[in-house]
């Protein structure tokens, strides 16, 4: 008897699959399942219609996305203005 997964790791699994644009078989790799247990998932899940495909969270994560972008964008600035101001004390040491 293979292992036995609790259902919300299922429905997250599904909607990773389906949402992510990643494909599945890495996905089930990061996630540590076959990806034939992952395609049975979903089919499964669409034969009774358990998938989530909520418009509404799908507009929260593209926003969430977004804003991250934004967030890592300033990050990598303040480094480089980081490494820039280390340069400058670094080459007006005595």
């Amino acid at each position: 008897m293979g292992r036995v997964y609790k259902a919300e790791f299922r429905d997250e699994a599904v909607c990773l699959a389906l949402s992510s644009g990643l494909s599945r078989e890495c996905i089930a790799q990061d996630l540590g399942i076959g990806s034939s247990t992952l395609k049975t998932w979903i089919r499964d899940g669409q034969k009774h219609d358990t998938v989530v495909t909520d418009a509404t969270d799908h507009t929260a994560l593209l926003r969430e996305n977004e804003r991250l972008r934004r967030e890592n964008l300033l990050l990598q600035e303040e480094r480089e203005l980081l490494k820039e101001a280390t340069q400058f004390f670094a080459s007006h040491r005595l």
